[in-house]
Order: C-alpha cells, then structure tokens, then sequence
C-alpha cells in the first residue's frame, strides 16, 4: 500500500467523522468551517461555529447581514480580516452567483479571504474534486514524511512541500485523504510528543528512520516581538460606556473599542480636549497583555467616570452603550475583560477612587 492508500484506510478506522461540520457537506457550511478552522483549534471553533450558522445558515443571509452582527458573532475568535472576508464574499457570491456557492476552483480561489490550500479543502469536501490542501498541520506531516529541511513559511521549502502534496494525491477517494491529512496532523504527528506508533506511515517516514521527528519541519528563526504600548479609557456615564469603532483595515478593524491614548499623556485633559467630556473620579485598572502575530500590545487600562457628555462624543461611529448590552457588541477581546471589571465596578464589587 502506497501513502494515500494507507492514510484513507487510517482515516475510515481512526479519523474524525463526528466534527459539526462533517455532517452538513453543503459547500457554504465547509467554507465557513475552513475559514474558521484558520489558525484556530477545533475545539475553539466548534461553538462559534454553531452559532454562526444557526444565526446565518446561508450565503443570503450572511450576504444581507451588517457587518457589526457578522463581527459581534466572531468576537473573541480572533484574526478578524476573516469575518470581514467572509461577509464580503458572501456580498460576491450573491451578486456574481444567484446567491450559489461557486464549484469551479479558480472562481472559489477568487473570492476574498481564499487561499489556495482553503479553495482546495472545499472543492475535495464539498465536490469530491481532485486537489492537494497544504495548511499547517500537512506542511508538518509532509516535512517529517519527505525529509524535507528548511522553515515551510519560506517560499522554496513551500514549494517542495506542493510538489510533495500534489505527487502524493489519490486517484478517488480524496474526501478521506484529505480529512485523514488533517486528523493526522492534529492528532497523531502533532508538533511535539507526535505518536509516531499509530501513524500509519511510519514506516516510510525519513524523518522516524532518521531520528529527526523532533526537528522537521524546521522551525521559524525566533525573534522578539516588539512592544507596544496604549492607555485604554473607560469612560462611564450613568452606567454606560462610551466606545468608538476601529477603521478597516487594520488591527480589530469594524470591532466597537474603548479610545486610546498616551500611557504617559495627562487622560483627563485629552479626553476632554478629544471628547469634551468631564472626568470625575478615575481608577487604575491592573494592566493587560495582548499577543499578536508581529507584536506585543501592553494595555493601561484607566477607569473614568465622567460628568457631563458633549455632542461631540457621540458622532458617527462612536456611541454611548449600556455596560452590561456592550458585552453583546462586537469586542475586542481585552476589551470585554476590560468591561467585565468595569461592570464589576458599577455593581459595587470593586473600589473607585477620587
């Protein structure tokens, strides 16, 4: 037997035939798994991915949808450029396609948000087509499986790591290759303690003959991320917090956030000065942490109740919300930490001080 041959006679015995989204093969239900699936856990994804598509269980839906009811549905998956992208193409997918999700390859790989290991996933799941999936956990199987040095995010190690996918693919049967690549990946030949005693290839892998499963693929070059730091105000006005929407593109582009400023900056002058309203008392709040992919964001947060609110702070994409009803808004996620203290406050289970 052959490696597909093995790995879609693993897959029937071993793989993952339960997940939500293997029991609706339409391909708008795949898509968004896919897009879901991005970078993210299972096991994250599996309860935003109910919810969203019980809220929007077709491309019409999706389509006619506003952008703060797509986003407050993502809201702490992370990655938002994908929910954004996923409302855009639905947009597409209306207006090009009746309303019909796509089955030619090159017109899935057009829309936003698609790449083409994604557009290859749905055309196996969904069409039974003939294409090889490259996502991360199969660069790391095909890096062990062929002996193949260097990081897989550089593009000459991509491209053997395609060449190796596209020569390795079945003649039939590609829905459970592709689903057995990924139930290996993340469940047998993971990044580190992979259970090389139940891969099914593991005989032919050069990285298991060779002794090097510990170092392929090879890792990305370590560097340090750099720092960033921003003030985050919470201003609250008769149990309300005042919020602004971040521009797109851009970090939480679309999200509702608290404004910003200087750490080192006078907050009271600013705020008023931006926002024209009047601090009354304030109250550090402890300090947060928010990892992104190409820095480190270092957050003081400053609690702020305020006086009087002037008609510039509540212009167009800004508005006054009550605290609690914020939690339901598309959030940040140190953002809606930042508002579980803030509430706390309200409620009295946390000192303000003059």
């Amino acid at each position: 037997m052959d490696f597909s041959a093995r790995l879609i006679s693993w897959q029937k015995k071993h793989g993952r035939h339960n997940l939500p989204w293997q029991q609706n093969r339409g391909p708008y239900a795949i898509w968004l798994s896919e897009i879901m699936l991005q970078q993210t856990q299972v096991a994250t994804v599996i309860p935003y991915y109910l919810r969203f598509l019980a809220r929007f269980p077709n491309i019409s839906s999706l389509a006619q949808a506003t952008e703060d009811e797509v986003l407050s549905l993502w809201s702490g998956l992370g990655y938002y450029s994908r929910a954004r992208n996923l409302h855009l193409a639905a947009q597409i997918m209306l207006k090009r396609h009746n309303g019909e999700f796509p089955n030619a390859f090159e017109q899935i790989l057009a829309l936003p948000g698609i790449g083409r290991s994604t557009a290859a996933a749905i055309c196996s799941f969904a069409f039974g087509q003939r294409h090889a999936i490259l996502d991360g956990n199969v660069k790391r199987v095909l890096a062990r499986y062929g002996g193949i040095n260097g990081h897989p995010g550089d593009k000459p190690v991509a491209d053997k790591l395609w060449q190796q996918a596209e020569a390795l693919l079945p003649q039939g049967e590609i829905e459970a290759y592709t689903q057995g690549l990924m139930d290996l990946g993340s469940r047998v030949c993971t990044r580190s303690r992979p259970v090389c005693t139940a891969c099914p290839v593991m005989a032919e892998c050069v990285a298991h003959q060779a002794g090097r499963v510990a170092e392929l693929p090879t890792p990305r070059p370590k560097k340090v991320l750099p720092e960033k730091h921003t003030a985050m105000w919470l201003l609250i006005h008769n149990g309300e917090v005042f919020l602004e929407k971040r521009p797109a593109p851009g970090i939480w582009g679309g999200l509702w956030s608290l404004p910003e400023g200087d750490p080192e900056a006078d907050a009271e002058r600013d705020i008023m000065s931006r926002y024209g309203v009047m601090v009354k008392s304030r109250q550090p709040l402890p300090p947060l942490e928010h990892g992104f992919s190409h820095y480190k964001l270092c957050i003081a947060p400053l609690l702020l109740h305020v006086g009087r609110v002037a008609p510039q702070a509540s212009q167009a994409a800004r508005m006054w919300i009550d605290l609690e009803d914020a939690q339901g808004a598309a959030l940040p996620a140190p953002v809606k930490k930042l508002l579980t203290l803030a509430t706390e406050d309200l409620h009295g289970q946390r000192p303000v001080s003059d």
